[in-house]
Parts: C-alpha cells; structure tokens; sequence
C-alpha cells in the first residue's frame, strides 16, 4: 500500500480550513487510517474544527481497545462530535462551528469508511465509483426529483450540508464496507476538488499518474485551481 496526501488553500480562500490526516502504518487496533475534514464556521472556527476533530478522534482511536472497525469508529466520532459541541461552547468566536468528515481504514482488501457531511471517498479501477453519499440539500433534492445531477453542480445552494460533526448533539454517520480489487486506487477529497472538477476528469488524471500518487494529487489541484479554485482543496490517494 502507498498512500499521499496534500491540502491546498484554492485561489479564492484566505484561511485554509481543510484537514487530512494519511498514516498506513497501525494507528491503535487499526492497520491504518486516513481522514479528510472540510471545516465551517466564521474566522477561524472552520479550522479549529477540522484540526480538532482529526486530532482528537486519531488520539481516541490510538487508545480504544475495542477491536471491531465499525463499532471503534462510531463510537469515537460520537466522542468527538460531543467535545467539539463542548469546544463551542466554552469560546464564543468557536459558536457553531463544524466539519465533514470521511474517514478510511484498509484491512488487506476490506476497506471500512465512514461519512458525515459532503467531502468523498472514490474507488478508481476499471471505472471511478462514489462510495459515500452526500450529505447535502442538492443530494436531497435530486433524491426527490427537483433537480438532475448536472443542475445540482451550478446550483446556488450546493455547498449546503445536512450533516455535520459539530452540528447537533446527536450525529448519525454513513457506514460503507468495500471490498478492493488489486491495484485499486482510493481518493479522498473535499469539495474543493469535486466542485471544481467532473468525476471523469478526474479519474483520468489519477490513471495517468497511477504510478506516482504525488504527480497525480499535485495534477488534481493544480487543474482545480486553473478551474476557479474557489474553495480549499484536500486529497488523499490510496494504492492498494
């Protein structure tokens, strides 16, 4: 397994507020781990989120001894999810704020994640697969059949999430087990990058650069950019 991972500040933002977090040796009782937080909130509460909510929950699950992926995972964002509640409260200029969150862990072929918010995890083999679901009002609303997919990427309400660590007190992740084919590639990212770029454009730039995931991450950003790059970029590349 090889693994990269690089965050940008886009063109447009001033503060950066996403947050990865790429480790393919053993983190506790899992074999590896890989997160990407897209934070939000004013000033600086965006990225206060994202770096607390990585922080703490990597430092959880180095002490949990639970030994199940699914149930480990759950029960540490709900940890997190409480303190950076507990976070907001103590500092009015933190007052609701809060991040997405996808995290990804690999045993051997059997990939475990978890989402809440926006930011995605792909499966890039023989064709670019979304595993997680946006947790956005587009996504709803292409659900109910208001609107078709290519009119919810011009949208004027697209970057509105339904869910959100940080958001309420009880939080409710997606779950997804997946099982990898050999020499698959897993991509991780904010909306930064699927905002800016089409699913298909960016398969084509990780399979052109399947054998150098810095060239690919650092192609994908750069290309997001020269789109607008109008919000912050985080990407993880995972080769199986």
């Amino acid at each position: 397994m090889k693994a990269f991972s690089i965050t940008d500040i886009g063109e447009r933002r001033r503060i950066n507020q996403d947050y990865v977090f790429c480790e393919e040796n053993p983190i506790g009782n899992l074999p590896n781990l890989f997160i990407v937080a897209d934070g939000m909130g004013g000033h600086n509460a965006g990225d206060y989120a994202s770096r607390f909510c990585v922080e703490f929950f990597t430092q959880k699950i180095r002490e949990s001894t639970l030994t199940s992926p699914v149930g480990m995972i759950d029960t540490v964002i709900k940890e997190t999810n409480d303190n950076l509640r507990i976070k907001a409260q103590e500092q009015i200029e933190l007052e609701g704020m809060g991040t997405t969150f996808v995290v990804a862990t690999i045993f051997e072929k059997e990939m475990y994640v978890a989402n809440i918010g926006d930011s995605r995890l792909y499966v890039i083999g023989k064709e670019i697969k979304q595993i997680t679901e946006d947790h956005s009002l587009v996504e709803a609303m292409i659900k109910t059949g208001e609107i078709n997919r290519n009119d919810a990427r011009v949208h004027p309400n697209k970057n509105i999430i339904t869910r959100a660590l940080g958001a309420n007190t009880e939080v409710k992740p997606d779950f997804f087990e997946v099982y990898l084919e050999e020499d698959d590639i897993v991509l991780m990212c904010s909306d930064g990058l699927t905002n800016m770029l089409e699913d298909e454009t960016i398969e084509s730039i990780v399979k052109e650069n399947s054998d150098d995931l810095k060239a690919a991450a650092e192609t994908l950003v750069k290309c997001a950019n020269h789109n607008g790059g109008k919000d912050n970029i985080a990407i993880i590349i995972i080769k199986v």
